[in-house]
């Protein structure tokens, strides 16, 4: 970007160009020659990544997520290699501060050796090359962090439409009742879709955004910090995701969250100590924490309703 600015138009580059002063070219430092060989080298690296992305393909086959050569917090290796299959639900187990969060943001950017904890990602087994990981963010995982603000306003109604709109979907208004359907599915107190979204709770929005990702996002894998700060329902969430096929990963120190997921990697002092896969023993136990789990909820309810 120099700065330049020509008529509207379609344009050459040899065109474009007779609109640009001797002035302006001895400010920037540029012959018109020069100019024009920078935008077409420009133009055909674009056209080279591009085509690069469309060879590599989308996600829509994607079978597993591999994690392998971080170090912990003091430099100490991670000897055990996380592999994450379709359709699995794995929960991230750890201490505050343990690096829970990294982990999920080293999925997130797919990182190549080149975060905090030097962990690299294979998809299907394969490197990605630089191209492909800057052309995919934002594309491969849908990261609902713990804390989350909206700044439009907007209802919730116009919100999905404008979500919709951006990812070139259509959002008509059996799509839009879905979605509030399985929001209030997960919130404690009901959404309407003429409700503001700035004025929703911290529990009504992460429901909707859960919902929103489990309908309207085209990403394969879903991110979730610590879900149960936010107060939502917890069992609901891996139900409505498990049912959309996403590949989940959910930070949490909750038990019955940690158990419902049949792999857990444990996370100590920023580095992956081990991966547990769910015990016969742990599925009582897990059946019997959903029973206190839900007598829990019934109290809250009550307390909550001033009884």
């Amino acid at each position: 970007d120099f700065g330049i600015e020509t008529a509207g138009g379609a344009y050459t580059i040899d065109q474009a160009l007779t609109a640009v002063t001797d002035r302006q070219l001895r400010d920037i430092g540029v012959t018109k020659e020069t100019m024009a060989e920078l935008v077409k080298a420009l133009l055909e690296e674009r056209k080279a990544m591009e085509k690069e992305v469309e060879d590599a393909g989308t996600f829509d086959d994607l079978e597993s997520i591999t994690i392998f050569g971080g170090h912990d917090k003091d430099g100490l290796l991670e000897t055990v290699p996380v592999t994450i299959k379709k359709g699995e639900c794995v929960c991230i187990c750890g201490k505050t501060g343990s690096g829970k969060s990294r982990l999920l943001e080293d999925i997130e950017y797919l990182a190549w050796g080149d975060s905090p904890s030097g962990r690299k990602l294979l998809i299907n087994g394969k490197e990605l090359s630089e191209k492909e990981r800057f052309s995919l963010e934002n594309r491969f995982c849908s990261y609902l962090s713990q804390s989350m603000n909206f700044v439009m306003e907007l209802s919730c109604k116009d919100f999905l439409h404008q979500h919709a709109f951006s990812r070139g979907l259509s959002c008509g208004g059996d799509l839009i009742e879905k979605i509030m359907e399985c929001a209030n599915s997960l919130a404690g107190e009901p959404l309407k879709e003429e409700d503001m979204i700035t004025a929703l709770s911290g529990g009504q929005s992460r429901a909707l955004m859960i919902a929103d990702i489990a309908w309207l996002s085209e990403a394969p894998v879903v991110l979730i910090d610590e879900p149960e700060n936010a107060g939502i329902d917890k069992d609901a969430i891996l139900k409505i995701l498990g049912e959309r096929e996403k590949m989940v990963l959910i930070s949490t120190h909750d038990p019955v969250t940690a158990l419902s997921c049949q792999k857990r990697i444990i996370i100590e002092n920023g580095g992956i100590r081990k991966i547990l896969e769910r015990t016969k023993e742990e599925q009582v136990l897990l059946e019997e924490l959903k029973e206190q789990d839900a007598r829990l909820k019934q109290i809250r309810a009550l307390i909550r309703g001033g009884e």
